[in-house]
């Protein structure tokens, strides 16, 4: 059983994961045998990332990209196949969020989100999916969120692009199943990383803050995740232990969308 899972011989292309989900992700994939391709939008960053791989023992192949322009990931894609190999598996990880309420928002950031967290996995999956149909088939995972379910205060823009994302996977998953291509989803819960260190600090009077007194109260689990947490479902779905799941979003969410919240 545990060959369904070994990635071994694999290019798995990770989009944006110089650190944070993508990272760890790529990191689960590469303990699990895969050859790590990732991108990032600045050298700087992408330095970051050749290191932080290199500091766990994982030799991985950096390359700067904007994943919402179409020449420059198809640029991409093509040095990838030379330098690499063909993609295996593409994990659509790049994302963004404006927390802007929405009548204050301009339609040029509702547009930049959108961009990014929905048009760039478009654009990268078409990209690869040709030369997946010619090998035989391939894997793709789109980072979805919770809020490809949900609705929230001030995430206007990026739960549009996260619903459209979960239809986008569904449709992918569709078009593309007979070509032995598996389009999956992935929609994390509220993941512990830097970016969400402020929402958990203790305050002055030693209380939790009052985000991370929401969120507990609204997970049965009553922690935050791990980026680590996501490894495992990622890999299961770039793996062979998935061949017959299409179109489907794994919530990885310690049961919040399962759970109505305690009673006041």
């Amino acid at each position: 059983m545990k060959n369904q899972f070994d990635l071994t011989g694999k290019v798995a292309l990770v989009t944006g994961a110089s650190y944070g989900i993508g990272f760890a992700i790529a990191t689960a994939m590469a303990e699990a045998g895969a050859t790590i391709v990732f991108n990032d939008i600045k050298q700087e960053l992408v330095d970051k990332g050749l290191a932080a791989y290199a500091e766990k023992g994982i030799k991985a192949h950096g390359y700067v990209c904007d994943v919402t322009n179409e020449d420059a990931v198809n640029e991409l894609v093509s040095k990838v196949e030379q330098d690499v190999g063909v993609i295996d598996i593409l994990v659509n990880n790049a994302g963004i969020i404006k927390r802007i309420p929405m009548v204050e928002m301009s339609a040029k950031d509702f547009r930049q989100v959108i961009d990014v967290d929905l048009n760039a996995p478009f654009i990268v999956s078409k990209a690869v999916i040709p030369s997946m149909i010619k090998k035989g088939g391939g894997k793709i995972i789109n980072i979805c969120s919770m809020m490809s379910e949900l609705g929230r205060e001030t995430v206007s823009a990026y739960a549009a692009a996260k619903g459209g994302l979960k239809m986008l996977t569904r449709n992918i998953a569709s078009e593309y199943g007979q070509y032995n291509i598996q389009c999956n989803g992935i929609g994390p819960g509220y993941i512990a990383t830097p970016q969400t260190a402020p929402l958990r600090e203790i305050q002055p009077d030693g209380s939790k803050h009052p985000f991370d007194q929401f969120i507990l109260a609204k997970t049965p689990a009553n922690r935050w995740g791990e980026a680590s947490d996501l490894g495992g479902p990622a890999v299961f779905l770039a793996s062979a232990a998935s061949d017959f799941v299409n179109g489907h979003i794994l919530y990885v969410d310690g049961g919040i969308l399962a759970y109505i919240g305690k009673q006041p």
